[in-house]
């Protein structure tokens, strides 16, 4: 079952087991006041203050029996959101997200959090980023899940092997690259940021010579453009152009169009990350 479907039951049992828990506090608040025979009391005992709490546990609990890891930080989110809707916090529009755009929310914050504190210049730039990417209006929407998300503790292997077995590899090498733009979208990588995101890598399978070449598009250290190819400042003219044909099948933006036209457009510009590598290359050549 895919992670959007497990969102979806996550959300409607939630939603059930919390209305129902509710209108059974309300009917034995009803029976008691129908057998008191005394004055109503100045002020009302705090019961929906301790029930408004109980909403992230049993979504949590829920999420991770139906959903695994990811799961379960999406049911205790949306069981969070059932509390605050409860108690007057907030009220939540949710989000059309599938299963790529929730494991990017869900690396997105283990990556902000590896340095053990998330800053409001990183959720601007982070925000600035997906309105790029996905513009306005879903932007909003995954911010706000994006911002309950990081109230979470995340266990990333486990959330990591998850996405491995359910995802395909193409669009693991497109979440590494959107990690990196939204890492660097303060014009600047955190050595733990960073650290985080290797360690992703790792856990997602990624192939070593892959996330040098993701990494190199973005931190440009010397001999950046052979890495982004997969090859060595020794290659030949001939080794160098069959490597860029190799990538250009590799990252082509068709591989994601599957995930929808946001998801492609940044497939697009991982392309032209490699288009200016190959140029780098061609130029030091003197290549046609």
């Amino acid at each position: 079952m895919s992670i959007i479907l497990y969102i979806v039951l996550i959300g409607v049992i939630v939603y059930l087991a919390l209305n129902w828990a509710r209108k059974s506090s309300a009917g034995q608040a009803g029976k008691q006041s129908t057998r008191s025979s005394g004055p109503e009391p100045a002020t009302p005992p705090p019961k929906r203050s301790r029930r408004a709490r109980y909403g992230k546990w049993v979504g949590g609990g829920l999420g991770w029996a139906f959903g695994g890891p990811i799961g379960g930080i999406l049911g205790f989110v949306f069981g969070s959101i059932y509390d605050g809707m409860q108690s007057g916090q907030y009220a939540y529009q949710g989000t059309r997200s599938g299963d790529f755009s929730v494991s990017l929310l869900v690396l997105t914050a283990a990556v902000m959090k590896a340095d053990g504190k998330v800053r409001k210049t990183e959720l601007d730039y982070v925000k600035a980023f997906l309105i790029r990417q996905f513009g306005p209006e879903e932007a909003k929407n995954k911010l706000q899940l994006l911002r309950e998300i990081l109230k979470q503790d995340i266990r990333v292997e486990d959330v990591c092997m998850q996405i491995r077995q359910f995802m395909e590899y193409p669009s693991r090498l497109q979440l590494m690259h959107l990690l990196f733009g939204i890492s660097g979208a303060d014009q600047q990588f955190h050595a733990l940021e960073v650290e985080m995101i290797e360690r992703i890598s790792i856990n997602l399978g990624i192939r070593t010579a892959d996330y040098a070449s993701i990494k190199a598009m973005f931190i440009k250290e010397i001999h950046w453009a052979y890495k982004v190819l997969e090859v060595t400042p020794d290659a030949s003219d001939e080794e160098v152009k069959k490597a860029y044909h190799r990538m250009a099948v590799k990252y082509h933006p068709d591989k994601v169009a599957h995930l929808g036209e946001d998801i492609k457009k940044s497939a697009t510009e991982k392309f032209q990350k490699l288009n200016a590598a190959y140029s780098e290359i061609k130029s030091r050549r003197g290549l046609v």
